[in-house]
Order: structure tokens, then C-alpha cells, then sequence
């Protein structure tokens, strides 16, 4: 069952990823009894708190408990924090490849995309009130919770930016040729060309690590 997530590691990434859009409430750090905010990683300037990625690995252990129910055992579950935080690590590589490349996200495309999210909207329709509630019962700021967002954002244009420079075609060789309905055939072809784009970027993530001089993980967090 390991090998099982370990092949399919890739949509370990896409899944992570909806998992933070759909609960993007984001915690202020895990406090410890020294009153010392737990850091998980350093990455370059940014620093990834306790309490964001324990509450990220425990949606993550959820979703995945749900599915493989009591084959989902604790090696699973040790190969999963590493896999969580090894996400949130890469976030941050691109945030600082963004940010050397100077993509920003301006005020208009943050408050569009804050305003899309269902969970501030009332019949369809973005409510400021259920937006300032919705952050207040989970003791986030606005300004802590737009700043989290805008990284967020830009680190999805990074992405999209090393995907866009990927000519799929030119991997169109050494795809296998595919049988049956050509809507299935399609669905393949683009599963494949996900696949290429996925691995681009892992690659430019692996290589631009080299450039930052400090990336410090608390191995306690992965043990």
C-alpha cells in the first residue's frame, strides 16, 4: 500500500493543493510550554509554522483514512508528514523564485479571488460580514489571512509560468500509443501531459534549492 502512494505521488501534490484552497483558514503557530512559537522549516526569509502544518497533515491523514479505511497503516501515515511538509517546503522555494522573477499578484486579482471563495459567499455573493466572521472564529486577521492568500496566489503563477514554458509535443514520442475512444485517448493524453508538467516542476524546485542557503527542517515534525 505504500508503494501504492508513493506511485501515485503526483496526485498526492494536486490533492494537497485543493486541500488548502478548500480550508484556507491557516492557524498562528503551535505555542509551546516555554511560550515559543514551534517552527517546522525555515525556507530563505519564510518560516513554516506547527500549527499550519499539523492542521494540514491532519486533513491530510483524514481524507486518506477515509480511503484506504484500516489498510492505512503507520508507515502510510510517516510516509504522509513527510510528503506534507515536502509540499509546504516547495511552496516556499517557489514564493522565492517568484519573488526573484518578480511576479507579484496585485490588490484587484487578491480581492478577486478572496471574493470567490464559497466560503465567504451568501447565496453566491461575496458577504464582507461572513468573510471578517468566518476569520475571527478561527482567530485569523484579515491582514495575516490576505497576506497567506497573496503568497499563495503567486506561487500558483510560478507554477503556472514553469508549466506554460513545457512543450508537451516534444514528449509526444515517448508517449504510448493509446487505444479505444478517442475521448478516453484525450483524457489519457492529458493525464500524461499533467504528468510531464508535474515533474518539470519538481525539477526546477530540486534545482533552485541550490540557490537558497538556508532550508532547515525540524526533524521531529517528520519522525
Amino acid at each position: 500500500m505504500l508503494k501504492i502512494m508513493r506511485k501515485h505521488a503526483k496526485y498526492f501534490y494536486v490533492l494537497f493543493f485543493i486541500v488548502i484552497i478548500t480550508f484556507v483558514f491557516w492557524g498562528v503557530g503551535t505555542v509551546d510550554k516555554t511560550g515559543v512559537i514551534e517552527i517546522v522549516a525555515e525556507v530563505g526569509p519564510y518560516k513554516i509554522l506547527a500549527d499550519d502544518y499539523v492542521s494540514t497533515y491532519e486533513r491530510m491523514t483524514k481524507f486518506y483514512r477515509e480511503i484506504y479505511k484500516d489498510k492505512f497503516t503507520e508507515e502510510m501515515q510517516k510516509e504522509l508528514k513527510k510528503k506534507v511538509l515536502e509540499s509546504m517546503v516547495n511552496d516556499k522555494v517557489l514564493l522565492i523564485a517568484a519573488k526573484d522573477a518578480g511576479i507579484t499578484v496585485s490588490d484587484e486579482e487578491l480581492q478577486d479571488s478572496i471574493a470567490k471563495e464559497p466560503a465567504f459567499q451568501k447565496n453566491g455573493v461575496f458577504d464582507h460580514d461572513i468573510y471578517i466572521n468566518r476569520l475571527m472564529l478561527n482567530r485569523i486577521t484579515p491582514e495575516y489571512f490576505e497576506n497567506m492568500k497573496r503568497q499563495e496566489l503567486i506561487t500558483e503563477k510560478m507554477r503556472r509560468l514553469i508549466e506554460s514554458s513545457i512543450d508537451v509535443n516534444v514528449f509526444a514520442v515517448d508517449m504510448p500509443q493509446i487505444s479505444g475512444d478517442e475521448k478516453s485517448a484525450d483524457m489519457i493524453r492529458q493525464a500524461l501531459a499533467r504528468d510531464i508538467k508535474g515533474k518539470a516542476v519538481q525539477s526546477f524546485i530540486e534545482g533552485y534549492k541550490k540557490n537558497i542557503k538556508k532550508i532547515k527542517i525540524n526533524q521531529k515534525f517528520v519522525e
